[in-house]
């Protein structure tokens, strides 16, 4: 490079730690902005799904990844009630032939561990909010509650859905309740695997509610997502406490597995929450200051993807900026062209999974079990969730298609 480019990542969530590992490995300087005390991720788990366990890898974390993670045996939909088979897709054996990578279970704490590792301490402040953003002919300033400053050649908003960042470019607009809230737990497991609870990712549909369950920490955990539509509206924090009563009481009539899962759940570690929700952005980049993860494309959970997004911008983001060396209008429309329709189109579906996977009567269901079904039959590495675009997409391959589209534009 000419010069060597100075970055400013406003939040140190995953987002932002993979986008200041993945500048760093490019020689690109970057500083991390977080208003917490202290790095950390509160006690759930997240899939890294094989599209960002490339990524990981080319980060030079793939053994990291291997050393935390959990490989489940296969992705099963389980009926509600009495726990049948609606599909039955391979992941463990087949995942690295067919998507080219693993597909892996991690506790988010222990993935945030991996990606800060090398992330130089005077390059992270903590205890700071960004209060909004203002442009510079020649980059961008980010300014913080505490009446600091930090000039940059670009300012990157990976703030989360309620962006600071974001707002301060486009005005404040408020995200939307979906209609759906969410309960996280863990459940410590000393001798793996619970009889009860099979070494897979396991999702249980039922009426206008579902339950993903699967191990973490290399099998000592179970992690538990179970979302319930709700039309009152709940807080969107994550930390908003829950009871296990409560937990119960909105999965009564579920079959006795989730039913002996739930009642072992640790009462001081059960958090709820309201989903919310935003359309996709037409544009995320003004002058010198673009976004990244949930303050670009919040997403709902029902394909796992929110952590796997904001992994795949942070990789894109970072070779755009490598690649257009000092050409910082040609990278941001690079990397925009590359990021926003895939984003957009993992909002949309994950979407509509949270319809399919909720139908409320019988015939419904009946139909829908019958389509996955039909498709297994058809194909026996199926995925159930129809995910296989997602997976087999490789951010890592970018380059090339930046060289590509800048012919096809020059054409």
């Amino acid at each position: 490079m000419n010069k060597t480019l100075r970055v400013g990542i406003v939040g140190g969530g995953i987002g932002g730690v993979a986008l200041a590992r993945a500048l760093r490995l490019r020689g690109i300087d970057a500083h991390v902005f977080e208003r917490a005390s202290a790095f950390g991720e509160i006690g759930a788990g997240v899939q890294m799904t094989p599209n960002a366990a490339k990524v990981l890898r080319a980060l030079g974390l793939g053994d990291a990844l291997a050393r935390i993670g959990f490989l489940p045996n296969a992705m099963v939909g389980r009926n509600w009630d009495d726990a049948r088979e609606l599909f039955h897709t391979p992941l463990r054996e087949v995942c690295p032939r067919l998507f080219g990578a693993d597909f892996w279970h991690v506790h988010r704490a222990d993935l945030h561990a991996i990606l800060c590792e090398g992330i130089p301490a005077d390059h992270v402040r903590f205890n700071v909010s960004c209060t909004g953003v203002t442009q510079r002919d020649d980059g961008a300033v980010a300014h913080f509650s505490d009446g600091t400053q930090f000039e940059a050649d670009l300012i990157v908003g990976a703030d989360g859905i309620h962006s600071a960042v974001r707002d301060s470019l486009w005005g404040k607009t408020a995200s939307q309740y979906t209609g759906h809230m969410c309960w996280r737990a863990l459940v410590p497991v000393e001798h793996h695997p619970l009889p009860f609870v099979s070494p897979d990712a396991s999702f249980w549909m039922g009426p206008k509610a579902h339950i993903v369950t699967y191990y973490v920490k290399g099998g000592a955990a179970v992690n538990i997502v179970a979302v319930n539509e709700s039309a009152d509206w709940v807080t969107e924090s994550w930390t908003e406490p829950s009871t296990r009563e409560e937990l119960l009481g909105a999965y009564e009539g579920w079959h006795e597995n989730i039913i002996r899962l739930f009642e072992k759940t640790d009462a001081q570690q059960i958090f709820k929450w309201g989903l919310f929700d935003r359309d996709p952005m037409e544009q995320w980049s003004q002058g010198r200051v673009t976004l990244l993860g949930d303050a670009a494309h919040p997403m709902l959970p029902f394909l796992s993807q929110g952590a796997a997004m904001a992994i795949e911008d942070a990789y894109v983001l970072a070779a755009a900026l490598s690649h257009f060396d000092g050409d910082l209008d040609g990278a941001l429309r690079a990397y925009e062209a590359e990021r926003r329709p895939r984003t957009a189109r993992v909002q949309l579906e994950a979407r509509e999974r949270g319809r399919t996977y909720h139908l409320a009567t019988p015939e419904e269901q009946k139909k829908r079990d019958e389509e996955f079904q039909k498709a297994q039959a058809k194909d026996p590495n199926a995925v159930g969730i129809k995910a296989e675009w997602v997976y087999s997409y490789d951010a890592t391959a970018c380059v090339e298609r930046f060289d590509e589209n800048t012919e096809a534009a020059a054409a």
